[in-house]
């Protein structure tokens, strides 16, 4: 117990990984047994991340980054292994293993070949996208970010559906291309914070706390470096166009954790790392904010106005998610406190409202095995149930007070409305399409008279499916009903983030630009020593 409550983040961090090396040691043919300990280990590591919840500290006396463990990794480069998280990383490590463990149960019976390997690749991917929202050191972050590529391509690859390699080359491909860049980017602010204080480290708060330091030509390319591996995997317009083919493609699972949790790596790496970056120039970071606002703004609405135009349910789905995080960008670079939080919390609630509707249509899959909404209709009658879930999912989607979808939405818009009434005005548009696309498509598939004999004997939910559906519909409900737990997680890191990069919000100074180097972090030289005082933005 000592060690778990000492290195509680590692303990959360690495417990997929060890039911994935147990599942290696298991034979083949024991399929039975490789469905039980996915499950199990699914499961488990949702039930030991559940501390964290209560063992965070909303203490003003508390360090911003808690549960921190630090060791070092590669002394001679300065790369450690440094974990921590704050109220941002939280909210996101609780959904990715809260939906690890529903998409892991989804799998039960639609997963019928090598299920060996399917389920060692998904609890690999747990541990990857687990390890991008603790890395506190910029080398730990990337090796997390370009390991949860691989697994990812091999689900979409080999259980995807008919044009499942090309899916899964584009993924793969567009996402390597945008991290290779950013690569470049974090070695150059690597050995610019070495210039400046004569230690090389890849500590993430020392290298952005040097960023105001340098000229502002060098923040405006570190910036653009960043953003094309987050614009990529959020994913922004026009960098959109690998999502429909990998979410179409992939097995249920792969879609839902792909929606869930992998696209808020692009949002989480533009709120850690793209805001502190922007440039200190007023100039420079107006003609920056107003591009991404522009972007945000035109995924929100082409999202939906493509969603009005498909055939197969999953692939308006998928689009539906370009709109949504449009409205997540859009929140982060208002640079208002009601614009971050919005964001974060319209995230969780794009977790929980798009996963659940990539569960419902893989359910509608397994019994039918097509997605084409022209095959379904009057699915009222024979699924009562099923068409009552997918009614709260539909309206949690679309935004329904009284359903997360409303808190987020609202947050974000009264945040961007503080800063520009026509951007709030704007992305309102989006919200109108967004119930059209949403209420047409479950009217196509719900109501009316059957016309497909192949539909008047379908099975209703089974308990399984209850039990990944009855999760998401009590979150949907509390978040929109009593959402004050998640304001109050945000309040400290959305605070400091604003003084940081809109002081001017507060009334306030920006906060201290350079951090100290890390303990036993190795110089550049023997002679030189770190600045003695930092300045401000």
């Amino acid at each position: 117990m000592q060690f778990y409550n000492a290195h509680i983040l590692s303990v959360v961090l690495f417990t997929p990984l060890v039911g994935a090396i147990l599942l290696l040691l298991v034979p083949r043919d024991s399929e039975n047994l490789h469905r039980v300990l996915g499950n199990v280990f699914g499961m488990l590591g949702f039930v030991i991340s559940l501390p964290l919840v209560w063992k965070f500290s909303l203490e003003a006396a508390a360090p911003r980054f808690q549960f921190a463990e630090s060791a070092d990794w590669i002394p001679s480069i300065g790369a450690h292994y440094s974990l921590g998280i704050d109220g941002i990383s939280l909210l996101l490590v609780m959904l990715t293993t809260l939906l690890g463990a529903i998409s892991i149960l989804s799998s039960w019976s639609a997963i019928k070949l090598r299920r060996k390997e399917y389920y060692i690749l998904f609890l690999l991917l747990q541990t990857g996208m687990l390890g991008v929202f603790m890395s506190l050191d910029f080398f730990l972050f990337y090796v997390f970010w370009e390991v949860m590529l691989v697994p990812m391509y091999f689900l979409i690859g080999v259980w995807g559906s008919d044009r499942r390699l090309y899916a899964a080359i584009k993924f793969f491909l567009y996402t390597l291309a945008g991290s290779v860049v950013m690569l470049l980017a974090i070695l150059a602010l690597y050995f610019k914070y070495a210039a400046l204080s004569g230690v090389f480290t890849f500590d993430v708060q020392s290298l952005l706390g040097c960023v105001p330091q340098l000229s502002t030509a060098t923040q405006i390319w570190l910036f653009w470096g960043f953003f094309f591996a987050f614009a990529i995997k959020v994913p922004m317009f026009p960098f959109h166009t690998w999502l429909p083919d990998a979410h179409t493609e992939a097995p249920t699972a792969g879609s839902v954790i792909l929606a869930g949790v992998l696209l808020k790596m692009g949002t989480y790496g533009f709120i850690r790392f793209s805001l502190a970056l922007l440039p200190t120039d007023p100039v420079a970071r107006h003609h920056i904010v107003s591009i991404m606002v522009t972007l945000s703004i035109i995924g929100i609405i082409y999202g939906a106005l493509v969603c009005m135009m498909q055939k197969d349910m999953k692939r308006l789905i998928a689009y539906s998610s370009v709109s949504h995080l449009g409205f997540c960008t859009l929140g982060i670079f208002a640079l208002t406190p009601n614009g971050l939080t919005g964001s974060v919390i319209q995230q969780i609630n794009h977790g929980i409202s798009t996963g659940g509707l990539f569960l419902i249509i893989g359910m509608l899959y397994e019994r039918r095995h097509t997605r084409l909404i022209s095959e379904f209709g009057g699915l009222a009658t024979p699924m009562p149930n099923f068409s009552a879930v997918y009614m709260i999912m539909t309206l949690s989607s679309l935004g329904l007070p009284l359903l997360n979808g409303f808190i987020g939405e609202f947050t974000i818009l009264r945040g961007v409305f503080e800063v520009s009434f026509v951007w709030a005005a704007w992305a309102s548009l989006g919200i109108v399409l967004g119930a059209a696309y949403l209420l047409w498509l479950y009217q196509r598939v719900i109501f009316g008279s059957i016309t497909n004999p192949a539909n008047e004997h379908l099975k209703d939910m089974n308990a399984r499916e209850y039990a990944t559906m009855i999760p998401l519909i009590v979150l949907a409900f509390w978040i929109g009903i009593y959402p004050k737990p998640l304001f109050r997680v945000l309040d400290r890191p959305v605070r400091e983030l604003v003084q940081q990069v809109n002081p001017g919000y507060y009334g306030a100074p920006a906060l201290p630009s350079v951090t100290l180097p890390p303990a036993g972090a190795p110089s550049a030289t023997p002679d030189e020593q770190p600045p003695t005082s930092g300045s401000t933005p």
